[in-house]
């Protein structure tokens, strides 16, 4: 196997390693309120560590966290910009943020503080948060991400 391959193939497997502890830290972590929202109003409030132990999908969440890793972009269908957020409880999500309907969060690093309100999507691995951005369509609420005092849509 060529050195590039093995560096590959380490990669991808440090990634998916990340992935699962992302997920341990979801479930051992103390919770972390996160507003429902629907038509624009909230109504509820629902944790991101109940939406992952319970396995929901399809809730709309709010909260700021510390970038742990920023990863590659997904390119496949629409881009995403991806990176894993750390959030004051110790629990992680891997936030996915469209690129090609909003603008792309430059220079974001380690370390970096991002607050956002969108969607979560359960998964094995801790869940993902998608649409932080407006929807063209006008049926699904707005979402965004917040980055050094800008609001990225």
């Amino acid at each position: 196997m060529s050195m590039r391959r093995r560096a590959i193939l380490l990669g991808l497997t440090f990634a998916a390693a990340v992935l699962v502890l992302a997920g341990a830290l979801a479930v051992l972590a103390p919770s972390v309120s996160a507003p429902s929202a629907g038509e624009g109003a909230r109504s509820g409030v629902v944790t991101l560590r109940e939406a992952y132990q319970e396995h929901h999908s399809g809730l709309q969440v709010e909260a700021r966290g510390e970038v742990v890793r920023v990863l590659p972009d997904d390119n496949e269908g629409s881009r995403h910009q991806r990176f894993i957020l750390r959030l004051s409880s110790g629990q992680t999500v891997l936030i996915a943020h469209n690129i090609d309907l909003a603008p792309r969060l430059e220079g974001l690093r380690v370390g970096d503080t991002v607050g956002f309100f969108g969607e979560y999507e359960w998964n094995p691995e801790g869940g993902v948060v998608h649409w932080t951005h407006r929807d063209p369509g006008g049926d699904h609420l707005d979402g965004w991400l917040e980055y050094r005092g800008q609001r990225y849509r």
